[in-house]
């Protein structure tokens, strides 16, 4: 055990390669961090910030300037921010307070006419134009003089220098409030995040390799394998939780412990422990809200969490369940944020809340309020159903459309989904036009079809057909399908585990053990998944790893082989195959 733990150590640079970005050279947790303690800051009537224009324009700025580059369809917390601007505007241009001075409405009217611009919202053009005016001459582009550009080493320690005056809140105090104050750290921080993530995170790619051939697999190679995979983890545990070497990480402890708790009984005496010792700490990072997490991540690891304790089944943990689950309700994109049923991500979920949400996130919190036993016709799942729609390639369910410069952003038809309402991680299809379509690809419709069946759509619904018929027809397990291959021969490997638990995950909640393909031919998904894995386990120490592609994490072997478990679990062959 301790000489594979020193060889864990001794992979820490590619267990780094699969950090996020943002992890290794830049400041995105912090931004967002900070930005979500800006919003709990909004009056929910007048929709203000800082309770006038200058705080109200400063954060606009914020959050469009912030990696994420926020704007008004991004939910209530823009738009309504935006309306107060625009209901501050005089007859003669000016925006701002009442009963200001004349040389402090000319400096509210300029943050407001900079806040507007930074939104690049045509609804808001009128509104700048006319504090623009009321300004002078000069334009936009002398509003504010151009910052001196930042070297890399400059940037890092900028943000390094922020952050050493940040407190514990995510706010920064200071003489001019502490919305104000926090939304010109941001703004910097968001500069010198900007100028480190255009640094990139590493080489570039090399050409991938492709996976190696497989037969189909019986269950007895199954079970073997995952007996290999648990010996693998339980040799690189601390103390019952999982993470990178000297770090435990709550979330990938938690896909860890579902992992284990998968295993088919009985277990041995050192998985019961490890389970013990991990369900313990996951327990003790529940906080008031119901959430459990470390600080990051708050809807990824609560809905990992969640799962694990589900799936150990011990009932001692029904009430931290129940508590979870009410916390993931909570964060969903709906009314009780100020969002409208008309609003591009109505019934999302993100990382931490309701600032941008994806499908990616969305799944994970549906499958873990399903575990928890949220029945299927409550309101979670029915406006999830909205967000659902507008990720799927289906025009006659999906009313997205982008203005993006002079091209347009839609849905298009083939049933497939993209990670979030107008985008994909896997690019866009670009029409004759310059019509853009966010591309469908393999883990996100996947994730796409087990949604519909959590929100409990009927097998003869058309939208939960047309995400299956995209799954058949693109169905394989070489790569993660949908991806522009000639733009980056890698990209289709990026994800590949996350895609076969998106996959298991869905055929077994769809309950079909055959996919017939575009060509035709009948597919035993299970053993076929199975047998893929099998071919890729190393032959040494019992790990997955993700050796074309290490992003999301997928060069760090716990997390791969966790959801190596994972799909095997549920793509184990039955008795007798």
């Amino acid at each position: 055990m301790k000489q594979l733990r020193k060889a864990l150590l001794c992979a820490l640079p590619l267990l780094a390669a699969g950090l996020p970005a943002a992890a290794q050279e830049g400041f995105q947790d912090p931004i967002d961090g900070s930005i979500r303690w800006l919003r709990s800051q909004q009056d929910p009537v007048a929709g203000s910030y800082g309770g006038g224009v200058e705080g109200t324009a400063l954060t606009l700025r914020a959050l469009a300037a912030s990696p994420r580059r926020y704007r008004v369809a991004d939910g209530p917390f823009v738009r309504r921010a935006a309306d107060y601007l625009r209901s501050r505007q005089a007859e003669d241009g000016t925006i701002a307070d009442d009963g200001c001075g004349a040389d402090e409405a000319l400096e509210q009217t300029r943050l407001a006419v900079l806040a507007l611009l930074a939104l690049e919202d045509p609804d808001l053009a009128g509104c700048a134009a006319r504090g623009l005016a009321r300004l002078g001459e000069g334009g936009a582009a002398g509003l504010e003089p151009a910052a001196d550009p930042l070297t890399p080493e400059a940037a890092r320690a900028l943000g390094q220098g922020l952050l050493a005056r940040r407190d514990e809140r995510g706010a920064w105090p200071g003489p001019d409030g502490a919305v104000v104050e926090t939304a010109r750290a941001v703004r910097e921080l968001s500069r010198a995040h900007s100028v480190l993530a255009s640094q990139g995170g590493g080489p570039p790619p090399g050409t991938p390799s492709a996976l190696p051939v497989f037969e189909p697999a019986a269950r007895e190679a199954a079970l073997k394998a995952m007996e290999r995979g648990a010996s693998f983890l339980l040799a690189v545990a601390e103390d019952g939780r999982w993470g990178m070497p000297g770090y435990a990480d709550p979330g990938i402890t938690a896909m860890v412990l579902s992992a284990l708790a998968g295993l088919p009984e009985p277990r041995s005496e050192e998985v019961e422990e490890a389970l013990d010792r991990g369900l313990t700490w996951l327990v003790s990072l529940q906080k008031e809200d119901g959430s459990i997490h470390d600080g990051r991540l708050a809807n990824y690891v609560t809905s990992s969490a969640v799962l694990a304790l589900v799936r150990a089944g011990r009932e001692e943990h029904r009430p931290v369940v129940l508590r979870a689950r009410a916390f993931l309700q909570a964060l969903q994109a709906d009314e009780g944020e100020g969002y409208s049923e008309g609003d591009r991500y109505y019934g999302g979920i993100g990382y931490g809340g309701d600032e941008r949400p994806d499908l990616s996130n969305l799944q994970m919190a549906l499958e873990a309020v399903a575990a928890a036993g949220l029945e299927q016709g409550d309101p979670t799942f029915t406006k999830a159903l909205r967000f659902l729609e507008r990720c799927q390639n289906r025009s006659e369910s999906n009313d997205v459309r982008i203005a993006d410069g002079e091209a347009l952003i839609r849905s298009g038809d083939d049933g497939g989904a993209g990670y979030m309402p107008g985008d994909s991680k896997a690019g866009f299809v670009e029409l004759a036009d310059g019509t853009r379509i966010p591309r469908s690809y393999g883990s996100m419709t996947y994730a796409l079809l087990k949604c519909y069946v959590f929100a409990g759509l009927e097998r003869d619904d058309p939208r939960l057909q047309e995400a299956w018929k995209w799954c058949c027809e693109n169905y394989t397990l070489d790569v993660n399908p949908g991806f522009d291959l000639l733009a980056d021969p890698s990209a289709a490997y990026q994800g590949i585990f996350y895609y076969f638990h998106s996959l298991s995950r869905a055929l077994e909640a769809y309950g079909e053990d055959t996919v017939v393909d575009a060509a035709g031919d009948e597919h035993d998904w299970r053993a076929e998944l199975a047998g893929r894995l099998v071919a890729m386990q190393s032959r040494t120490d019992g790990s997955w790893v993700n050796r074309n592609s290490p992003r999301w994490w997928e060069g760090n072997p716990v997390l791969a082989t966790a959801y190596a478990l994972l799909s095997l679990d549920a793509a184990l062959p039955d008795e007798g195959r």
